[in-house]
């Protein structure tokens, strides 16, 4: 079993930016990593995934041109810059990993996720 420990979730203005962390317990049987997000009443979606021995990612709309996903393989970590925050930026955020080997599509399932930090963006 996978386990997932992300870090870096907090409060922040509209405008600004977060840097979440999430390390991996090991990359066996993980093809993608990437985000999920959850607000109350709604499904979680993927914000971004990258497969972590190539270069494909793919990215939410709501979220091009100010996040960017990007992995340390070394490491065993995945990581997500968030710049110009906004308030419906706010959320509950998951690292998750995905042992699809065609996994950088927003319809793919998640296989493990981590514990999940809040992300509080204000006005």
């Amino acid at each position: 079993q996978v386990r997932l420990v992300e870090s870096g979730g907090g409060s922040v203005q509209a405008g600004g930016s977060l840097r979440l962390s999430c390390v991996a317990s090991e990359y066996d049987n993980i093809n993608c990593m990437g985000w999920l997000r959850q607000t109350p009443g709604k499904e979680r979606e993927w914000v971004a995934l990258l497969h972590i021995g190539g270069t494909r990612t793919y990215y939410a709309d709501s979220v091009k041109g100010r996040f960017t996903i990007d992995r340390d393989y070394d490491k065993r970590g995945v990581y997500l810059q968030m710049n110009s925050l906004k308030p419906e930026d706010t959320a509950m955020y998951y690292c998750a990993s995905v042992s699809r080997q065609y996994c950088t599509d927003p319809t793919v399932e998640a296989d493990y996720w981590g514990q999940g930090t809040q992300v509080t963006v204000s006005s």
